[in-house]
């Protein structure tokens, strides 16, 4: 017979077991964070105070620095406080609820995503018909499609986990809550939860991933065999280019997490994956947008420079 108890907390995995390097971790993460919130802070700053950026791909743009400020306060307060204090216990409805961000924000940067490259497609290969596709009212529509969807998304996966039974030990093999390493804690039936994981999530991020690639496809076919100008073709890479980075990041680490099936070989990988999707991709897709854009970095001087004026 099995020996269910009332779980009221779950203890998450340390990064090293080297208690030197501790506040290293501290302080690298912490660095990171404050990078993340400053540069997707400003993005967020210049999309909003900037007229000329009133367009759907920095509309978008903004909707995706909102995401990575919230994936990395959903993992990274709570990772700093692992490292400064002995104390690495999170409370059951804490586990939870970072759960359910967790996936409800990595669902929508995916939605995002793809519609950052349709909103790419519609541009280049029909731009007549751009204003009229992509007027605010259909992109505000979309974006809180992508909203709400992947809402009841990650609510989905939060409920099916919190109503499992938890026997095996509450030690969480990994620095926050995610659905797998829960799963390995569970006792009882866990097949409908699985089948969540390796068949809705896999399905919606392959779904995502062909789409965005679909959209790249038709922008790269369309210049090369309609328009047939290198320097058109150029220009929309160099457009496409930022969009496409961040895309390749993203699928990336979710492909590593999510597709492979559970291993203890894959443990180690996905740790590493998740690391690099949660703390790393939120800090790089600031720089990679305005690096490699100029409307974003002229807007940037311009209100950096408004900002100075209004102190002297």
């Amino acid at each position: 017979m099995e020996n269910n108890t009332i779980v009221k907390e779950f203890l998450l995995l340390e990064l090293t077991y080297v208690q030197q390097l501790q506040p290293v971790i501290f302080m690298v993460f912490h660095t990171l964070y404050v990078i993340n919130l400053l540069g997707n802070g400003a993005i967020l700053v210049v999309v909003i105070s900037e007229p000329r950026l009133h367009s759907p791909m920095y509309f978008f743009l903004g909707n995706l620095s909102c995401l990575d400020i919230g994936c990395a306060s959903v993992t990274l307060p709570k990772l700093m406080s692992n490292a400064m204090y002995s104390d690495r216990t999170i409370s059951f409805l804490g586990c939870i609820t970072q759960l359910h961000f967790f996936h409800f924000l990595g669902c929508t940067e995916a939605f995002l995503l793809t519609l950052m490259a349709f909103d790419r497609f519609i541009a280049i290969c029909k731009p007549l018909r751009y204003p009229l596709i992509m007027n605010p009212q259909v992109c505000v529509l979309m974006a809180a499609l992508a909203w709400i969807s992947s809402f009841f998304y990650g609510l989905m996966h939060s409920v099916m986990t919190a109503h499992l039974n938890f026997c095996h030990s509450q030690r969480v093999n990994y620095y926050f809550c995610d659905v797998k390493p829960l799963l390995e804690l569970a006792c009882g039936d866990t097949r409908i939860n699985q089948w969540l994981v390796s068949v809705v999530t896999c399905s919606l991020a392959m779904a995502a991933c062909f789409l965005t690639l679909l959209s790249y496809f038709y922008i790269i076919g369309f210049l090369l065999l309609k328009n047939r100008s290198c320097n058109a073709l150029r220009k929309a890479m160099s457009t496409c280019a930022s969009h496409f980075m961040v895309v390749s990041l993203f699928y990336g680490t979710v492909g590593l997490n999510y597709i492979p099936p559970t291993a203890a070989e894959s443990v180690i990988p996905e740790k590493f994956a998740g690391l690099i999707h949660t703390t790393v991709i939120p800090v790089l897709n600031p720089l990679i947008y305005t690096l490699r854009n100029k409307e974003v970095m002229l807007a940037l001087k311009r209100v950096f420079q408004r900002k100075m004026k209004l102190f002297n």
